[in-house]
């Protein structure tokens, strides 16, 4: 490792912008909502949870961060923070965090903490110089932490990322610089009910361009069955369920107002005027909207990999497919997911340990079970060839493929100020109050007010 420093002091954060970076995660973590738990056990190897000290004990909900260590080591401790506080001690990620701080030499002292409470935990941590060693932080937070001067890049440390794809990789690129190495992906899809689809005469492989997927819509309305569910809400998430449509039709995040982008939009207001997009839809979420596919009444739904176990269990058979680009192909989604990174350390003599923890988290073998336990997929080729042995999972080792991060094209901390923008387009346009044309123009003005014409 090159030695990183805090050579920059940490710039301050809002408790606005943190509680902004908690909203684009929100909206596609696959992670199940849980409380902070502490508890304490001895390690042992695998895929996901919190640590804290070398006795067991049960698992306790009351407190806001899950805490947990490995069995004592010569090399001394080394902490790491991370966003899974529903992995406790005994857990197959607890038992891989204490097995690769094992195989380094020394003992893990870890701390899981929900989305919020990680991030502002983290610029604290950073400011009073006790950054821990190993941050695992959703993607789309990366650049602005890189950006607050928190992160060391991988110009500066040893994280191997070669075989990273790197559309993924994208999500944790700053100014040519990347900051670590994703844990896994979780993207969109549409989910579709077979008995609809087979009633209406519809092949799902021939919806391949947003004409096909139209024709499909009218023809289930046709037979007095709903279009498709999606959230169209004004808040990240509402972004989230966009952007695939967006940059489906090949608009780009710095043009809003472009003819693509209006384009995009002109779809999903056409969609909802002709009745194949639920009203609600304006202020579902991606819960709710799932909800209302999950009724069996609605012949597509436009949602995650998380929602596979619900898929399971709603009672009716379903396929997936990728989501359409407009003139055909796979569109681009946006990526969630996490990336392991590593602070900028005071004692630049821990890095070396740092980096054989970090190399053992994301190793083929330790990511394949990481990401299986998480639902998420893997992030390199070896991965995903072992995922594709699931016949639920290679359409959606497709989407990934095409699949951006939404701070990508040097983005980084101006996507939120877009992402602002663009929600505010979509209500204005599906509630009405302005067409498409002028919803776009006017995100667009105000976007490039925002960040300043970036």
């Amino acid at each position: 490792m090159k030695t990183p420093t805090m050579g920059r002091r940490v710039r301050g954060t809002t408790a606005l912008s943190v509680a902004v970076m908690a909203s684009l995660v929100a909206c596609s973590s696959s992670k199940p909502a849980a409380s902070g738990t502490t508890s304490s056990s001895p390690a042992a190897p695998s895929s996901q949870a919190t640590s804290s000290a070398p006795t067991s004990s049960p698992a306790t909900s009351n407190s806001s961060a899950a805490q947990s260590s490995a069995p004592a080591a010569t090399g001394g401790t080394y902490t790491i923070s991370d966003p899974y506080p529903q992995y406790t001690a005994g857990s197959s990620w607890v038992n891989l965090l204490n097995s690769c701080g094992a195989s380094a030499g020394v003992k893990i002292k870890r701390t899981g903490y929900d989305t919020t409470a990680l991030l502002s935990q983290t610029l604290l941590s950073a400011q009073q110089g006790n950054s821990p060693d190993v941050l695992i932080v959703d993607n789309p937070v990366v650049s602005t932490l890189a950006d607050a001067g928190v992160l060391a890049s991988n110009d500066q440390d040893n994280i191997d990322t070669s075989a990273v794809s790197p559309n993924l990789l994208a999500a944790g690129v700053l100014n040519g610089k990347t900051y670590g190495i994703p844990v896994g992906a979780n993207t969109l899809a549409l989910y579709y009910n077979k008995t609809i689809l087979s009633a209406a005469g519809i092949d799902p492989t021939t919806i391949t361009s947003w004409t096909a997927l139209t024709a499909a819509l009218a023809k289930v309305k046709a037979m007095g069955k709903g279009g498709i569910t999606l959230s169209a809400i004004g808040t990240e998430e509402g972004s989230f369920q966009f952007l695939p449509w967006f940059w489906g039709s090949g608009a780009n995040l710095t043009n809003l107002a472009s003819t693509q982008g209006v384009a995009a939009l002109q779809l999903w207001t056409t969609w909802l005027k002709d009745g194949y997009v639920p009203n609600a839809a304006i202020q579902d979420t991606q819960t709710t909207s799932w909800a209302e596919f999950a009724t069996g009444k609605y012949a597509f739904a436009e949602n995650g990999t998380w929602q596979l176990s619900n898929a399971d269990k709603a009672g009716f058979p379903y396929g997936i497919i990728p989501i359409p680009s407009m003139a055909g192909g796979v569109a681009p989604a946006p990526t969630g997911g996490e990336f392991v990174t590593i602070p900028l350390q005071k004692d630049a003599s821990r890095y070396p340990t740092t980096e054989k923890i970090v190399s053992c988290l994301t190793s083929a073998d330790n990511a394949f079970n990481t990401d299986t336990t998480l639902g998420y997929i893997g992030v390199t080729a070896a991965v995903q060839q072992k995922q594709a042995a699931n016949p639920q999972l290679p359409v959606w080792i497709s989407a990934v493929g095409a699949a951006k991060g939404r701070t990508s094209d040097n983005l980084g901390t101006n996507y939120p100020k877009i992402s602002q923008q663009l929600w505010t387009a979509m209500q204005n346009a599906l509630t009405g109050s302005k067409s498409p044309s002028a919803a776009m123009s006017a995100a667009q003005s105000a976007a490039a007010a925002a960040t300043g014409g970036k």
